[in-house]
C-alpha cells in the first residue's frame, strides 16, 4: 500500500440521515488521516428517505468544521469508490457486538475487492451506542424529537419531511 492511499481513509455508509454517532466518529478519526472522505452511498435498495443530494448536503454541513474531510455521494461498487478517491482504510463503526457479525463479513468481502485498502473499525462514544439511523427515521417519522440524536440541521430537515409528509395525506377518516 503505498504512503498516499494509507493517510486516505474511506467512511462509506447511506447516512439516511447522519447522527450524531457518525460525526463523533468523524470527529474522532479525521486527526488520525490527511484525507478523511465521507462516502454517502445512493443505495436504491435500501429505499432511502431522503435523496442522495440532500444526505450529502446535510453530512457536509455537520461535517464542515473538519478542513480535512470530504463529503462525496456514490453510486458504485464500494471497491471502486475507494480506489477512485485514493483510499487505503475503510473506516466502518461498531456500535454493539450485533453490529460485527455483518461487518466481519463485509470487511472479508472487501479484503477480497480491495486488497490494498485495510478496514478500521471504531467505537462510538458510549453516549452514541444506541443511536441508528434507522431508529431516528422511525421517531421522526413518528413525529419524535430528534434533536438529541442528529445535527441540527438534519432535524430540522426530518421536521420539513414530516410536515410535507403530513399535508400530502388525505384529512379525516372515510
Amino acid at each position: 500500500m503505498s504512503a498516499a492511499r494509507n493517510r486516505t481513509a474511506v467512511y462509506p455508509g447511506t447516512f439516511d440521515p447522519i447522527t450524531n454517532g457518525h460525526v463523533d466518529l468523524v470527529d474522532r478519526a479525521a486527526p488520525l488521516f490527511e484525507r478523511l472522505v465521507i462516502g454517502v452511498a445512493e443505495s436504491p435498495s435500501k429505499g432511502p428517505a431522503m435523496p442522495l443530494a440532500q444526505r450529502v448536503e446535510l453530512a457536509q454541513e455537520a461535517l464542515g468544521h473538519h478542513a480535512n474531510v470530504e463529503v462525496r455521494g456514490f453510486n458504485s461498487l464500494l471497491a471502486n469508490f475507494v480506489r477512485e478517491v485514493g483510499g487505503g482504510v475503510l473506516l466502518r463503526g461498531l456500535r454493539a457486538v450485533s453490529d460485527f457479525e455483518y461487518e466481519f463479513q463485509l470487511a472479508s468481502m472487501n479484503r477480497h475487492l480491495i486488497p490494498e485498502a485495510e478496514t478500521l473499525f471504531l467505537t462510538p462514544a458510549e453516549q452514541y451506542g444506541f443511536i441508528s439511523s434507522s431508529l431516528v427515521r422511525e421517531i421522526a417519522r413518528l413525529g419524535g424529537d430528534v434533536s438529541g440524536f442528529v445535527p441540527p440541521a438534519v432535524a430540522s430537515a426530518l421536521q420539513a419531511q414530516l410536515a410535507a409528509h403530513l399535508t400530502s395525506q388525505p384529512r379525516g377518516i372515510p
